[in-house]
């Protein structure tokens, strides 16, 4: 298993994937490759990473940028991650969100948030945090975590990318 920058004709196989891996989930508007197609057209996104087992696709992370109380602080949103259903529960999603992690506190990143369930991104690191706020969701499942020990205060905005259909 390898992990990777996502490369140029990735993005059929990414789309796939990410389809696949959402389909038939109550929480899933069925956006999340459209999601990540319009971070891609705007150049938000800023991490894009996937899972080859030999020369095939297995999963994809995203990262992009995220505002607090309008201002660019230096965090980011992790997702949407996606592995292929046959794939799940192997640990590739695991890998991903780590690798893409470590990738953003080498770029400097201040820290990362993610919209999901608080049991999943614990183990990461990720914890609620009633400094930041999202309206969007119940505070429970979005979480933060701090690459040093600031933590900024105000309401996270996703990039424009999240509201594709």
């Amino acid at each position: 298993m390898q992990i990777v920058q996502e490369r140029p004709g990735d993005e059929t196989a990414i789309r796939a994937v990410t389809q696949a891996a959402f389909i038939g989930l109550p929480h899933s508007q069925q956006t999340e490759a459209a999601i990540i197609d319009a971070l891609r057209a705007a150049d938000a996104l800023t991490i894009s990473l996937v899972a080859l087992d030999d020369s095939a696709l297995v999963g994809h992370v995203a990262f992009s940028p995220v505002m607090i109380d309008g201002a660019d602080r230096g965090w980011f949103g992790l997702g949407p991650v996606s592995v292929a259903p046959e794939r799940q529960r192997d640990g590739i999603g695991s890998r991903l969100i780590r690798h893409g992690l470590e990738q953003l506190k080498a770029d400097g990143a201040r820290g990362c948030v993610v919209l999901g369930d608080p049991e999943y991104y614990r183990r990461f690191g990720f914890e609620p945090n009633p400094d930041l706020k999202y309206p969007h969701a119940p505070s429970e499942y979005f979480q933060a975590l701090a690459f040093h020990d600031e933590n900024p205060l105000g309401e996270v905005e996703y990039h424009a990318g999240f509201n594709a259909t």
